[in-house]
């Protein structure tokens, strides 16, 4: 392994816009599920590298006082995912293709299909409909494609920092805010160390209380990577589909009485006193189009992480915990949800 090489590709990945970058070995990956397993991608790889792109704070400034929704779906999510990301992924991919490796890109929503047994307790973000389906593995032994390359736990092998209690993956400078991209390779790089604090997540379940409901602090799920536990509050990817998008009066200021009326209990559902089922949040979808555009292609992101990002952001922040700081607290008021005009 090369101490060098490895400073070397880390520089560049930094100077190509990437705010953070980890490397984790291969080998950390002992144990996944074959269909989780991204050795089978490139089965010579030595290292993943990870990068991350922070999500400037500004883009959740209009959610946050509830007067414009389209920037942070459009900057916070569309444009990191699919121009920014992508950009410094090839920068860092062709560096190490000249100095005579290989390197293989996984960027964010690139092949997040669909198979039998998968739960999307740790997959996929659950407001964007998968339409891969699975058939049989093309070798013997090997998944079937595609294999999934779970974001977070990616992060965790790259060293970047810790899975919080809310699901998202929390970074010492960032907090919530920052999104990913990977390569795998065959470049003998040194690995970070898994990371091993400061403690990030200190379970003030903030993101649980702020949340419209998909998280819960009554039951937790715990997976095992590289030999470390990782607890989460348990998940309902459906309605956190829902609450995203978002279905709730209380998030989507775009939403008329009526929107729902075409689905039974539309108006309950619509006022969070009813939870919708799988069916029904996939028939939400379509109709919360109508009345708000997707930005550049992606679902409108209403809720603003409102008890995972920001909710967690703002307790990280008061706790002095991140390196990114600001000469002024992100909430300076009431927010407009808890007190909306009737």
């Amino acid at each position: 392994m090369s101490r060098e090489l490895t400073e070397q590709v880390k520089a560049v990945a930094r100077q190509s816009g990437a705010d953070i970058v980890g490397i984790g070995s291969m080998d950390r990956y002992e144990g996944a599920p074959k269909q989780y397993d991204a050795r089978y991608i490139y089965p010579e790889a030595k290292t993943i590298i990870g990068f991350g792109f922070r999500i400037p704070r500004g883009y959740l400034r209009g959610v946050e006082e509830g007067t414009h929704f389209y920037q942070y779906p459009a900057m916070g999510y569309a444009n990191i995912n699919e121009v920014y990301a992508p950009a410094v992924i090839r920068e860092v991919v062709c560096h190490v293709e000249d100095l005579g490796y290989e390197g293989v890109p996984i960027r964010n929503f690139g092949g997040t299909g669909t198979h039998s047994d998968f739960d999307g307790s740790l997959g996929h973000d659950p407001a964007f409909p998968r339409s891969l389906k699975y058939t049989k593995p093309l070798r013997e032994g090997y998944p079937a494609p595609d294999v999934y390359v779970h974001f977070r736990i990616a992060a965790f092998i790259c060293g970047m920092g810790e899975i919080g209690y809310s699901n998202v993956f929390l970074t010492p400078e960032f907090g919530p805010r920052q999104r990913f991209a990977f390569m795998l390779t065959d470049a003998p790089l040194e690995p970070d160390p898994i990371y091993d604090g400061p403690e990030l997540c200190d379970r003030c379940m903030k993101c649980v209380s702020e949340c419209p409901g998909a998280l819960t602090a009554k039951e937790s799920v715990t997976t095992t990577v590289a030999g470390h536990d990782i607890e989460m509050s348990k998940l309902d990817p459906w309605y956190c589909a829902f609450a995203y998008a978002s279905g709730l009066s209380e998030i989507n200021p775009f939403l008329p009485p009526d929107a729902l009326d075409e689905i039974p209990d539309g108006r309950k559902i619509l006022n969070g006193e009813k939870k919708p089922t799988k069916e029904e949040t996939q028939k939400i979808w379509g109709i919360l189009g109508r009345y708000f555009p997707k930005p550049n292609g992606y679902n409108p992101a209403m809720c603003g992480g409102r008890g995972c990002l920001r909710a967690c952001m703002i307790h990280l922040e008061e706790q002095g915990k991140l390196k990114n700081r600001f000469h002024e607290p992100f909430r300076k008021r009431p927010p407009w949800w808890k007190n909306p005009v009737q």
